[in-house]
């Protein structure tokens, strides 16, 4: 697997869906805790707003689809480092669509990081 750039975004578009997002982030909220659940679901609430280009979009489910893909250049089940590669995937595409991050967009992935993480140490 390459390592995941602007460049390489649209190659990791076919992992992405909604329903896979969710999956995921759920399913390794207390692993990856709130360093890598919010700038996911910042990203996410970006990819919701219509007022984002197409190109932006493209580089959001670009990043998206490497945080759900299992085999990425640094497998996700490596203790420490398992999801570093992903994190920098997503502050890529975060630094790059940052002009569409809202302070209503960061309030709503704020409360989704704490849901999750709360829903997640409850169990």
């Amino acid at each position: 697997m390459d390592k995941f750039s602007l460049d390489s975004a649209p190659q990791y578009e076919r992992h992405y869906d909604d329903d896979g997002f969710w999956k995921k982030v759920k399913h390794v909220a207390a692993q990856v805790g709130r360093k890598v659940l919010y700038p996911a679901l910042q990203l996410y609430y970006v990819l919701q707003s219509k007022d984002v280009p197409v190109k932006a979009k493209t580089l959001i489910i670009g990043a998206l689809g490497y945080l759900i893909l299992p085999t990425d250049l640094v497998p996700d089940f490596i203790p420490a480092l398992g999801f570093t590669d992903d994190l920098t995937a997503l502050m890529v595409a975060l630094r790059s669509v940052n002009k569409h991050l809202t302070p209503e967009i960061k309030q709503q992935a704020r409360e989704q990081t704490d849901k999750l993480m709360k829903v997640d140490n409850d169990d």
